[in-house]
């Protein structure tokens, strides 16, 4: 898979920094791709500002990125072409400033670094369909997919803790115990105000089928969100329901998968998704798990069973949420409406409606829930 100029320029110069010191993610570089896209890279200075505005992150850093992309663009001017070459060496002279030797001799500080650039391709798979993906390039999206932050926001806990004056209510209790070391008088008044925390996510996962080529790369995805934030219960649902939550809580990406594939027994298998959310709402969600929370599905919505059962679980799934997100990856494909029964059936009692297709999809989902309030 070949990569378009912006991508290699932006993959080449990336090295190019971390070489040098500064320090070039890859949500960095995703976003200097993006830039180079709209600006185009003939130009130096749309180039040099995409740089800048994207990779750069302290100020300190300014000075040696300007060198830095002043030798990296004379190198691609010199090789007279559009597109840099796969491997390409640059030696970028460092120096210590005035307080470096002028007399033309190189010490440790002045010598030639120098960089070598090799050709990435995990950049180009953010916009890629999960079910175009290879198992190579699935095992290279792992870095990709735990970046992603599913964190929703914070909801007000009837509990209280200790606060100042500002917005706080009298705490009496802690006053008049505190006001008994000074003979009774109230000398320091202390207040409280209500806790918050994070809303709990619900993630449920369909494994049918239909979702194959989805539904591993998806599980990636939700072992993320597991794995990287407090009160996240994770489930997936073909012909039966599984919770998974403690396999997927496991750091290990590779030794998490495992372990849920173990437990999971309708894996690729049939589906029957209102039979599953029913046990769900009656086993876990209604009165537990999904009450107040933000509930997401990962589903193509096919269903052999009975639609009317689907919409009615859903109908009780929505009212004790706080939010039903539906993720499709079908809902990317030209021409696409949910006409399937079980999708059209769910669709009343849903919130949002939302493409999962790749993973600047569910980046785009991440940052979505982020904001919900």
């Amino acid at each position: 898979m070949a990569l378009s100029t912006a991508e290699t320029i932006a993959v080449a110069f990336a090295r190019v920094l971390r070489g040098v010191g500064i320090v070039a993610p890859v949500d960095s570089v995703v976003s200097f791709v993006d830039a180079l896209t709209r600006l185009g890279v003939g130009e130096r200075s749309n180039v040099y500002w995409a740089g800048r505005a994207t990779l750069v992150r302290r100020p300190e850093e300014f000075e040696l990125y300007d060198r830095a992309f002043a030798v990296f663009w004379d190198e691609r001017r010199a090789n007279a072409a559009d597109e840099i070459t796969e491997t390409i060496r640059i030696a970028l002279a460092t120096d210590d400033g005035e307080d470096a030797p002028d007399d033309g001799s190189t010490s440790q500080s002045d010598a030639d670094i120098t960089l070598t650039l090799r050709w990435s391709a995990i950049e180009a798979l953010r916009e890629k369909d999960f079910a175009e993906y290879s198992d190579d390039e699935l095992h290279l999206a792992r870095e990709l997919m735990s970046r992603l932050r599913l964190a929703g926001p914070r909801r007000q806990s009837l509990r209280l803790r200790a606060a100042h004056g500002t917005h706080s209510i009298p705490d009496l209790r802690r006053t008049v115990r505190a006001s008994l070391r000074s003979g009774g008088e109230p000398v320091r008044r202390h207040w409280r105000r209500p806790d918050d925390k994070l809303r709990r996510l619900v993630l449920l996962l369909d494994i049918s089928g239909s979702m194959e080529p989805y539904s591993r790369a998806f599980l990636r995805f939700v072992h993320a969100a597991v794995a990287g934030r407090q009160r996240v219960e994770a489930f997936t649902f073909g012909t039966r329901l599984t919770r998974l939550t403690k396999e997927l809580s496991t750091r290990n990406p590779d030794e998490a998968i495992t372990r849920a594939a173990r437990n999971v027994a309708d894996w690729s298998g049939g589906t029957r998704l209102g039979d599953c959310l029913r046990t769900f709402n009656d086993e876990w969600g209604v009165r537990g798990l999904a009450r107040g929370a933000i509930v997401v599905i990962l589903s193509d919505g096919w269903d052999r069973g009975n639609p009317e059962l689907l919409g009615s679980e859903m109908e009780r799934l929505h009212r004790a949420a706080f939010r039903t997100v539906w993720v499709n990856p079908l809902k990317v494909t030209k021409g696409y409406a949910p006409l399937a029964k079980g999708m059209a059936a769910a669709l009343p009692h849903i919130d949002d409606f939302v493409e999962g297709h790749s993973i600047d999809a569910l980046d785009r989902l991440c940052r979505a829930i982020s904001r919900l309030d």
